[in-house]
């Protein structure tokens, strides 16, 4: 679609991929995993967000899914969304070891673990800490309207990059204070500057050198940015939810990490995954 027909100054190409199952745009980007991606706002149930230097409206229905994209390849959005792993295989072998999470996976029927980008990854949870979501979403908005690279005009919006290290080492951290990032001006600012100097951290213990980074966010970080599914991370939800389900002590979080690693193994971030969606969505 060239951009006069679409009353934006980008051209939008549409990617259709079919016979696609266990995803729902809803619980894929409302399992707190992700905070770019936002509900269309038109009724519809699609989501409109970024990934890299692309914005997108993704739809599905009956097991078609479309994008909408600004750029990006086929390959590129197949493998950010991850359609290429089997998550009826996951859920079967989790509610095998585990019956009791079959409600859970039921609900969230439709999560499936982005492959985001690692250094956006690091700040976005830096962020994320004693904040909700809709502030998250802001402040990372924020960032990138200021310190990210014009993507376009699509949507019914201007879209922005994530910032690079680069952008945020060099940013000052009054002009951050100024975008509502509080205490966390220095951390963003400090991840940059790390980022550069050892770029792709590997493990948990590289990722807990970062300023501001402690054990929660440090899985966090593992699973959606490194992609190790036997990260679980445990905030006060999970601490509720392992109480709940499983009678560990709420202020046990090394018990519940511990826990996880025993009943789900390498599974235990879609786990949580679903074990959170299920209890933060439905307020249990």
């Amino acid at each position: 679609m060239r951009p006069e027909d679409n009353g934006y100054d980008m051209e939008i190409k549409r990617i259709i991929y079919e016979n696609i199952t266990d995803f729902d745009p809803v619980h894929t980007f409302e399992c707190g995993q992700c905070f770019r991606w936002v509900p269309a706002g038109d009724g519809s149930g699609d989501y409109i967000g970024a990934a890299g230097s692309n914005a997108a409206r993704v739809s599905y229905s009956d097991g078609r899914l479309v994008l909408d994209v600004t750029g990006g390849s086929r390959e590129f959005w197949h493998e950010y969304l991850d359609l290429g792993t089997d998550y009826s295989e996951i859920k079967r072998q989790l509610a095998q070891g585990d019956p009791t999470i079959t409600d859970a996976t039921d609900y969230g029927c439709g999560i499936r673990i982005l492959r985001q980008d690692l250094f956006e990854t690091i700040v976005s949870f830096i962020i994320s800490q004693n904040n909700n979501i809709p502030r998250i979403r802001k402040n990372i908005e924020s960032i990138c309207d200021v310190y990210g690279e014009r993507i376009g005009e699509a949507f019914g919006r201007e879209w922005h990059a994530f910032p690079s290290p680069e952008a945020l080492a060099a940013a000052d951290e009054a002009d951050l204070a100024g975008l509502k990032l509080g205490y966390r001006c220095s951390y963003i600012r400090a991840a940059g500057e790390r980022y550069i100097d050892e770029p792709r951290p590997e493990t948990r213990e590289d990722i807990l050198k970062y300023l501001g980074v402690g054990p929660k966010v440090a899985n966090c970080i593992m699973l959606f940015g490194l992609r190790d599914t036997g990260a679980f991370p445990v905030d006060t939800w999970v601490r509720h939810i392992m109480n709940d389900k499983y009678g560990i002590d709420e202020n046990d979080r090394r018990a519940m990490e511990e826990f996880a690693q025993e009943r789900f193994g390498e599974l235990a971030g879609y786990a949580q995954q679903y074990l959170f969606y299920y209890y933060r969505d439905r307020k249990l």
